[in-house]
């Protein structure tokens, strides 16, 4: 093998033609992977925001305030927040990541690599990034509390919540958004010029590809912090909203509508505050 070859090899993951559709089980199996992890995200959502609702209402019926804003926040504290957003990112990015983490799983078997632990590790990188912005989200949120920014619902005060939904409008039309959203967009643009072999090449991969959704989507998740962060009803359009930018051609139309809009909000909270 020559050394033209031998690199074309490492920067294109298929050599010739298109790459062969998977089999009905395989495309079962990793649909309904991903599915299983969402679902049980979302189960998992769904009994703490139950938990936090009988916690409030016990605290209402005996005139008390719910301890979150003031006073400092112990461990256990933090560990509960951190999961609440590791889970939340989970139940809300992975369903987003299908296409890409079918195309990889194409190209893999194509190149007869050891596919069902490529793709877990693909997919383990992908939620590794999301896990790290989840621990950052739990740390500003701590920070919030500490300056009495935020209320016992996890919903900033709505001038800051307004300056929160003006950051994510005004990056929702920014070049730097387009870039994120265009590597998101195109799982075999992204292959072919991230390939790496192997599982430890599908594990960068997948923290790669993280990295791009990360910057595509950081301020829209932020924007939790506004209209309260185990809002289910808002953690569910946003995770719509994400899958709908990322995999359709209508993607950019999206963020520039969106964009516009969370600007026109943020001044309406503003104003009505």
């Amino acid at each position: 093998m020559t050394m033209a070859s031998a690199t074309s090899t490492e920067s294109a993951p298929v050599g010739t033609g298109a790459v062969d559709r998977l089999p009905l089980y395989d495309r079962v199996a990793i649909w309904g992977g991903l599915a299983a992890l969402s679902a049980l995200a979302w189960l998992y959502l769904a009994r703490m925001a139950t938990a936090m609702a009988g916690m409030a209402g016990m605290a209402g019926m005996a005139g008390m305030a719910m301890p979150a804003a003031v006073h400092r926040w112990s461990l256990g504290d933090a560990t509960i927040t951190f999961v609440m957003w590791a889970v939340m990112m989970a139940a809300m990015m992975t369903p987003s990541a299908g296409p890409m983490v079918m195309t990889y799983a194409r190209i893999a078997r194509a190149r007869r690599e050891s596919a069902r632990a490529s793709i877990a590790l693909f997919v383990a990188g992908y939620i590794l990034v999301w896990t790290a912005f989840s621990a950052a989200a739990a740390i500003i949120q701590e920070a919030l509390a500490q300056a009495a920014l935020i209320s016992d619902s996890m919903r900033l005060a709505p001038l800051a919540g307004a300056a929160i939904l003006a950051l994510a409008g005004a990056y929702q039309l920014s070049p730097l958004k387009r870039r994120c959203l265009g590597r998101c967009q195109s799982p075999m643009g992204f292959l072919m010029t991230s390939w790496r072999e192997g599982r430890l090449g599908a594990l960068r991969m997948g923290i790669r590809h993280g990295a791009w959704c990360v910057g595509c989507c950081w301020l829209l998740m932020a924007v939790l912090f506004a209209v309260g962060v185990m809002n289910l009803a808002w953690v569910a359009a946003l995770s719509a909203f994400v899958l709908i930018e990322r995999a359709t051609r209508w993607g950019a139309i999206l963020a520039t509508a969106s964009g516009y809009a969370l600007l026109a909000s943020a001044l309406t909270l503003a104003i009505l505050r």
